[in-house]
């Protein structure tokens, strides 16, 4: 089959395949990320691995990073510390002295069931957890139950309350004190009253959503803007940072962030019993830095603090991805609508590339009209490639159709739309945002099916009025299947990235009619100026 395809015919057929295999591929395996190997030649951050957590000078943990059933004398029939109420969220101080619980009472952050989100799991380390390398002095931090200075308190908007939590031990004392601030953020203060080896946790990664497509795990942000990614089920033994500006553990939408460390503290990610990373500082008798746990919404982290915007990663596509992301949130300032600021952003994409896609049209058209010639010029040559080659470039050129100009163009788009996937696929600000009758969260997939199946017709009918010049029955059909493939693939997506697709769609079909309408009329043209001739030849005579 291969064989009688056109040089154009092979890169479109490669391109379309790669595309349906990236977003197969992607959909049951999630790009892997950057790892700390890739980063370990970085001047201004030192990274250190670790074959197993046992080789290190940090302590072995070998209890799942969680309390053991025999830690939990602190942890009585009433286990909460501390409760604190806001507008937006509730949140949970234990005997342990972790946060313990952090619910988002908003409802755009409902989860699938429209329950209220719940920021801290279960199970796993929860956050500003000490345990201490000492055995006997971590011992009794499990069972020796914090005090708190107040057991109630409320935020009101733009305020804040601060909270000392201490627990004394036998031959230590421990004091946090910890302020809230009504944005989700808090700022933390640790001291010991003697030099002792500890350990504070950030806690496991919220586990809100779970979409396939998407990455969850620990993110290290540190040095000359170094980001390093430790996925879900793929950590190998302990990586030890310093000069780290932010500490990550995150799903699709949501993290538990710890960052403003002094430069000298070393921060520790390794593999908990499920070969999930759990990440952790490493204490000083002393210490300050801030946290924050919620959702990763652009705007709220900029505002408290511009690092935090470093806690949404979108993969390979960053470079291309941020830029557009920012272009999206101005059309959402001016439409004041998600979905909206969609449509606009993909009419603005078509317009940028609207050259590109123009030539690429052009160079169809033109294929297709020298179509009939270049079949004649393979029947008279099929016997010598050579001649055949030369003389099937030389008409090309003799018409001005270029056989790689319909593709190429293409190939330019592919990372425009992978960009625009990543950014759709990994903004909160999407979730529980509506745009249109029935789709009222564009972070989830059309509840009726009625944005892929217009997808899948538009581009149906888009293929339609597209020129080809297919020589092989068998080509044409799989292309024909194209349609049903996108739309089955495309089901699974979030309505956002779907609404993209389907605009792009829309736009091309606009542009093909046009490039069809220009050429149907400089076919007219030509042709009534071939009468004139065979006429005015006629009078002659």
């Amino acid at each position: 089959m291969f064989e009688k395809m056109t040089p154009n015919q092979r890169l479109l057929t490669a391109l379309v395949l790669s595309f349906v295999f990236f977003v197969a591929y992607t959909t049951i395996f999630p790009p892997k990320p950057q790892t700390a190997e890739n980063n370990a030649t970085a001047q201004s951050v030192t990274v250190k691995q670790e074959s197993s957590p046992q080789a290190a000078a940090t302590p072995a943990l070998n209890v799942g990073h969680d309390v053991r059933s025999d830690e939990r004398v602190a942890k009585a029939s009433s286990s909460t510390l501390v409760s604190i109420t806001s507008d937006r969220f509730t949140m949970e101080i234990d005997t342990l002295g972790r946060i313990a619980s952090k619910i988002l009472k908003d409802e755009k952050f409902h989860d699938g069931d429209g329950n209220p989100s719940q920021m801290i799991p279960d199970f796993g380390a929860k956050p500003l957890f000490i345990r201490f390398a000492d055995e006997a002095t971590n011992k009794a931090a499990t069972q020796i139950a914090y005090e708190s200075d107040v057991r109630n308190v409320t935020i009101n908007e733009g305020e804040s309350v601060t909270i000392t939590l201490t627990q004394k031990l036998p031959a230590l004392s421990i004091e946090k004190k910890v302020t809230f601030f009504s944005d989700g953020h808090y700022d933390v203060d640790v001291a010991l009253s003697e030099e002792k080896r500890y350990f504070i946790y950030l806690g496991s990664r919220p586990q809100v959503t779970e979409q396939m497509m998407t990455v969850n795990g620990a993110m290290v942000f540190a040095g000359d803007n170094l980001t390093t990614i430790f996925e879900d089920g793929d950590v190998e033994g302990r990586t030890t940072f310093n000069n780290v500006h932010l500490l990550s553990a995150f799903d699709q939408y949501y993290a538990s962030i710890f960052y403003g460390l002094d430069p000298n503290i070393d921060v520790i990610v390794e593999r908990d019993r499920d070969d999930n990373p759990i990440s952790y500082l490493d204490g000083h008798k002393t210490m300050a830095f801030s946290g924050y746990i919620g959702p990763k919404d652009y705007r709220k982290l900029e505002a408290i603090n511009p690092v935090l915007v470093n806690a949404i990663e979108y993969g390979w596509f960053t470079f291309a991805a941020k830029p557009l992301f920012a272009v999206l949130m101005w059309l959402e300032s001016i439409f004041g609508n998600w979905g909206w600021a969609i449509v606009a952003l993909t009419i603005l994409i078509r317009l940028v590339l609207y050259p590109l896609t123009q030539k690429g049209m052009t160079s169809m058209q033109k294929i297709k009209e020298v179509a009939p010639k270049i079949k004649e010029i393979q029947a008279k040559y099929k016997g010598d490639p050579q001649r055949m080659n030369a003389a099937v470039m030389e008409t090309y050129r003799k018409h001005g159709a270029n056989p790689l100009g319909g593709c190429l163009p293409l190939l330019l788009q592919i990372p425009v739309f992978f960009a625009i996937y990543r950014v759709l696929l990994n903004a909160v600000e999407l979730e529980g945002a509506p745009w249109i009758l029935w789709i009222n969260d564009l972070s989830r997939l059309d509840p009726y099916f009625i944005l892929p199946i217009l997808m899948g017709a538009t581009m149906y009918y888009q293929q339609k009025i597209t020129p080809s010049n297919f020589t092989d029955p068998m080509q044409e059909k799989i292309f024909k299947f194209l349609p049903v493939i996108f739309t089955f693939f495309f089901i699974t997506f979030p309505a956002g990235l779907v609404l993209y697709w389907f605009v792009n769609n829309l736009a091309s079909i606009g542009q093909q009619f046009l490039v069809n309408r220009q050429f149907e009329a400089a076919r007219a043209a030509r042709h009534e100026e071939h009468l004139e001739e065979k006429n005015h030849g006629k009078d002659r005579s």
